[in-house]
């Protein structure tokens, strides 16, 4: 008897339970992947092929076009504005800030300094001097013309409040508590009445004519209806994406068969003949005729060179004899020793260059 217990698998490596599918679920499925498939396969082709044109093309025409374009607008908008902003706007800008400063701010600097600020300290001193005081004078006059006229508004404002007071308030409040306050609670009381039995009524004809239909539309129409369209959608989903994925796996066949066709009729017979006859060809043709001939060119050129070479020193060496016939033999100068005279032998133990010790 095996006393052990087996070990107790991981709760990550246990397969996932797959719920239980219906058989509306099975009978849907395979048709409408199959009516997919058929439908996608084409549209997925189509869409490889578009995929590889559009790469070809813009590899091979939109991309050199796109750089030939950009060329062409940086020499025909930047480097001319690069040009004007650098050779043009910033002297100018430079030009007229000097000119903005001579002309405006050094006499503006100069008329603060030597009007504006000696006027404004003549109005603080008359301001400090001559207004304050009188202001100060008229504001204590102003200050007790004012508390005179308190005294006499506050002893008026006593008497008129107590007689409103006793004359208007205290019969206003008197009617509002005896009178307008009960009448309006019973009032008040009746409209609560009234519009609680009414809210009661409209909520019950509501119900029965609107709330129940409606919640019997829901539960018996609507959400069966619901489910069966979520279970189709569901399934064309997964049917679109598992077809999308087998058009994309017969297209990749497909090309490979349509690239390894294309390789067997073309490309490798133009590999076997460029290999097989080009290649001798042209190893032929170069040991034989362009090594010969580029030889010959180098022998030809060494030789001009050389009778170029002897044809100028003949001229160089006509145009002297010339020049004697003519003129005679020029005078000789005598050789001068342009050289720099010796420097101060090196300094022995035995020498000294000192101004005591010298001999």
């Amino acid at each position: 008897m095996d006393l052990q217990k087996p070990p107790a698998e991981h709760p990550e490596q246990q397969p996932a339970r797959q719920s239980p599918e219906g058989c509306l679920v099975v009978a849907i499925r395979l048709p409408v992947r199959i009516v997919v498939l058929v439908l996608v396969v084409p549209v997925r082709m189509v869409w490889d092929a578009l995929v590889v044109a559009g790469r070809f093309v813009n590899n091979t025409v939109f991309r050199p076009v796109g750089r030939a374009l950009l060329w062409v607008a940086r020499a025909v908008f930047v480097w001319p504005f690069v040009g004007l902003w650098r050779y043009v706007v910033v002297p100018l800008g430079r030009a007229s800030g000097w000119l903005g400063n001579v002309l405006v701010v050094v006499p503006l600097k100069w008329f603060h300094r030597y009007v504006l600020t000696p006027l404004g300290q003549a109005l603080v001193w008359v301001y400090a001097r001559v207004l304050a005081p009188v202001g100060h004078g008229v504001m204590w006059l102003l200050r007790g013309i004012g508390a005179v006229l308190a005294l006499l508004g506050a002893g008026v404002y006593a008497g008129a409040a107590w007689l409103v007071r006793y004359l208007v308030v205290v019969p206003a409040m008197r009617v509002y508590e005896w009178v307008l306050a009960p009448v309006g609670r019973a009032i008040a009381w009746v409209a609560r009445t009234v519009a609680t039995g009414v809210g009661i009524g409209l909520y019950w004809v509501g119900r029965v004519l609107f709330v129940l239909p409606a919640l019997a539309l829901w539960r018996w129409v609507l959400v069966p209806v619901g489910r069966f369209l979520a279970v189709v959608g569901r399934e064309v989903g997964q049917a679109i994406g598992h077809a999308w994925r087998v058009a994309g796996r017969i297209s990749l066949a497909v090309g490979r068969a349509l690239a390894t066709l294309f390789r067997w009729i073309f490309v490798e017979p133009v590999r076997w003949a460029y290999r097989t006859v080009l290649t001798p060809v042209g190893h032929v043709v170069r040991d034989a005729v362009l090594r010969p001939a580029a030889e010959a060119a180098r022998s030809m050129g060494r030789a001009t060179r050389l009778a170029l070479a002897s044809a100028r020193e003949s001229a160089r060496q006509a145009r002297a004899d010339f020049r004697r016939m003519l003129f005679g033999e020029p005078d000789r100068t005598e050789a001068v020793d342009r050289r720099e005279p010796p420097g101060r032998e090196t300094r022995t133990l035995g020498s000294s260059t000192t101004a005591l010790t010298k001999d």
